[in-house]
C-alpha cells in the first residue's frame, strides 16, 4: 500500500497511489506504488525531464523504453507501462518481493554449485534474449539481481542502466560505466568495446561470486584493482570443480575477442546439467504511450498529474504488507536485525524513540561527520562536504511509524561511493546506538563483549 499520514494523506499518479522510496540515483527514483484499479503492487521509476532535457537523454531514454518494453522475458523485470507530467516521466515496473539475490550470500555465505549454477542459467537465458533484441546491460552487478517470491532471478535496470549509451561509427560503446569490481577490462581501457562481451565478463564475474562468496577482483586502490583487471590476476578457491574453473577462466578472459561467448557457454557440459531452456509466449506489445509522453508538439492531453492530498506532518506509518514489502519475501527477522556490521546502499535500524528525537540525535551525529543536513518534516538529506571517489556523498533518511511506539529508521545512499556510505554509516552509528531498539537478548550479548560499557542503556 501507498505510505500514508494518520490522516490519510497520498500521492497519487494517474491510476497508480505512490508509497515509500525504494531507491535513488542521480537522474531517477524509484518508488513502491499500487494500482488502485487492479490492487497490483508495483515499482515506479521517475526520471526529471529537466535533467534529462539538460543532458540531452530524451532520444537515447524513447529508445530504451522502447526497447525494454518489447522485452518479455521471464528473468527481466517486466515493464507494464510509461506515463509522463509536465516535470517527470513515470516508468511502472514489475515488483518483486524477494530481495537482492547477493543478499542470499550476505546471510548465508557462498551457494553450492548447484544452486549457483541454477541462477547463473537463469542469469546467461535473459541476458542471451536482451542482446539478441539488441539490449546491453553494461552494469550488470548484485543489486540489480532480484529474485521474485518463488526464488526465480529477475534482472532489473536491463537497458536502463548505464545512461547515456553511445555506438558510435566504429559499432563500439564508448561510455565506462559500471561498478569497478564488475566491469570487463575493455571498458576500463576506453578504447571501445562489444557490449554483449562486457556483459559476459560481469556475468563471470557473478558467478564467481555466487560460488566462492567473495569477489575475483578486488583491492581497496583503483589503480590495483585495474591492474588485477587487465591481467585477469584471480584465483579460484579449491571447493570450484574443475569443470566449473575451466569456464570461469574462458569467461573471464582478459582479451574479449577470445573470450568464451554466450552459444558456447550453453553447449558447455557444466552449464548444461539441470539446464531447462526457458517457455515464454511473446504477447503483442504497443508502443502508443511511449510515442505520446515524447510527443515534442505539446500536447498535454495525455499528461498526467501527480496530485497530493496533504494531512497533518506526522511520520509516514507502515501497514504489515508495506512492512513485509521492504524485507526479504516473507521474512521479518531481517527487518528487526541490529543491521551494524553488514550494510547495503539502504540499510535500517528500529528504535522506540519518539520521531523528532530520533531526527535530532541523527543531525547531532552526522554533523560532527561533515555534513550538511536538510530536514523536510520527517526526511532528512545528508550531503557530505567533501567531494569524495564519486562526487559529494549523499545519503535520505526516513522514519517510518511501524507501531505507536516503535519507528522504522531507514538510510540510503542517493549519491557519492558505496564504500564511503559504508564508512559513513558505521561512524554514525556509533552516535546513534543509544537510540537503537535492542531485544533483551541484544542487550545481554553487548554486554558480555564490553561493547555496552559506558553508553547510555539500550532502550
Amino acid at each position: 500500500m501507498a505510505a500514508r499520514t494518520s490522516a490519510g494523506s497520498r500521492t497519487r499518479v494517474g491510476k497508480y497511489e505512490l508509497g515509500r522510496t525504494l531507491g535513488e540515483g542521480t537522474f531517477a527514483k524509484v518508488k513502491f506504488a499500487r494500482n488502485i484499479e487492479t490492487e497490483q503492487n508495483v515499482a515506479i521509476k521517475i526520471l526529471d525531464k529537466e535533467k534529462v532535457l539538460k543532458h540531452k537523454m530524451i532520444g537515447q531514454i524513447k529508445r530504451e523504453i522502447s526497447t525494454m518494453k518489447l522485452i518479455r522475458h521471464p528473468n527481466v523485470i517486466h515493464m507494464y507501462e510509461v506515463m509522463a507530467s509536465k516535470t517527470k516521466i513515470y516508468i511502472v515496473l514489475e515488483f518483486v518481493t524477494g530481495g537482492e539475490l547477493f543478499d542470499k550470500i550476505a546471510s548465508r555465505g557462498r551457494l553450492k554449485e548447484d544452486e549457483a549454477r541454477k541462477y547463473f542459467q537463469q542469469l546467461i537465458n535473459a541476458v542471451d534474449y536482451c542482446h539478441s533484441r539488441g539490449v546491453y546491460h553494461r552494469d550488470l552487478k548484485p543489486e540489480n539481481l532480484l529474485l521474485d517470491a518463488n526464488g526465480v532471478l529477475k534482472i532489473s535496470d536491463f537497458g536502463l542502466s548505464a545512461l547515456p549509451q553511445q555506438v558510435r561509427e566504429d559499432g563500439l560503446l564508448h561510455t565506462t560505466c559500471g561498478t569497478p569490481n564488475y566491469v570487463a577490462p575493455e571498458v576500463i581501457n576506453n578504447k571501445g568495446y562489444d557490449g554483449a562481451r562486457a556483459d559476459l565478463w560481469s556475468c563471470g564475474v557473478i558467478l564467481f561470486v555466487l560460488m566462492a562468496g567473495y569477489l575475483p577482483f578486488e583491492d581497496s586502490n583503483l589503480t590495483a584493482l585495474y591492474k588485477k583487471i587487465f591481467k585477469a590476476d584471480f584465483n579460484c578457491p579449491p571447493w570450484f570443480s574443475s569443470s566449473a574453473k575451466k569456464l570461469i577462466k574462458r569467461i573471464l578472459d582478459p582479451n574479449p575477442l577470445t573470450r568464451i561467448t554466450i552459444p558456447e557457454i550453453i553447449e558447455n557440459e557444466w552449464f548444461k546439467k539441470g539446464y531447462i531452456p526457458p517457455r515464454f509466449e511473446q504477447a503483442d506489445v504497443s508502443l502508443d504511450d511511449v510515442d505520446v509522453i515524447f510527443n515534442e508538439s505539446g500536447d498535454t492531453q495525455n499528461l498526467v498529474v501527480e496530485r497530493r492530498e496533504e494531512g497533518p506532518r506526522v511520520p509516514a506509518t507502515m501497514n504489515a504488507f508495506e512492512l513485509i514489502s521492504t524485507s526479504q519475501g516473507l521474512n521479518l527477522s531481517s527487518l528487526f536485525e541490529k543491521q551494524m556490521g553488514l550494510v547495503k546502499r539502504e540499510t535500517r535500524f528500529t528504535s522506540k524513540c519518539p520521531a523528532n528525537e530520533i531526527i535530532s540525535k541523527i543531525e547531532e551525529a552526522a554533523m560532527p561527520l561533515g555534513f550538511d543536513v536538510k530536514k523536510n518534516n520527517y526526511k532528512m538529506k545528508l550531503l557530505g562536504e567533501k567531494t569524495g571517489r564519486k562526487g559529494h556523498l549523499a545519503v535520505t533518511t526516513e522514519i517510518f511509524q511501524v507501531a505507536p511506539s516503535l519507528c522504522m529508521v531507514e538510510l540510503r545512499k542517493s549519491g557519492g561511493d558505496t564504500l564511503e556510505f559504508h564508512k559513513f554509516y558505521n561512524n554514525l552509528s556509533t552516535g546513534l546506538k543509544d537510540i537503537v531498539w535492542k531485544t533483551a537478548e541484544e542487550g545481554k550479548v553487548e554486554e558480555k563483549d564490553g561493547a555496552a560499557a559506558g553508553s547510555a542503556p539500550s532502550r
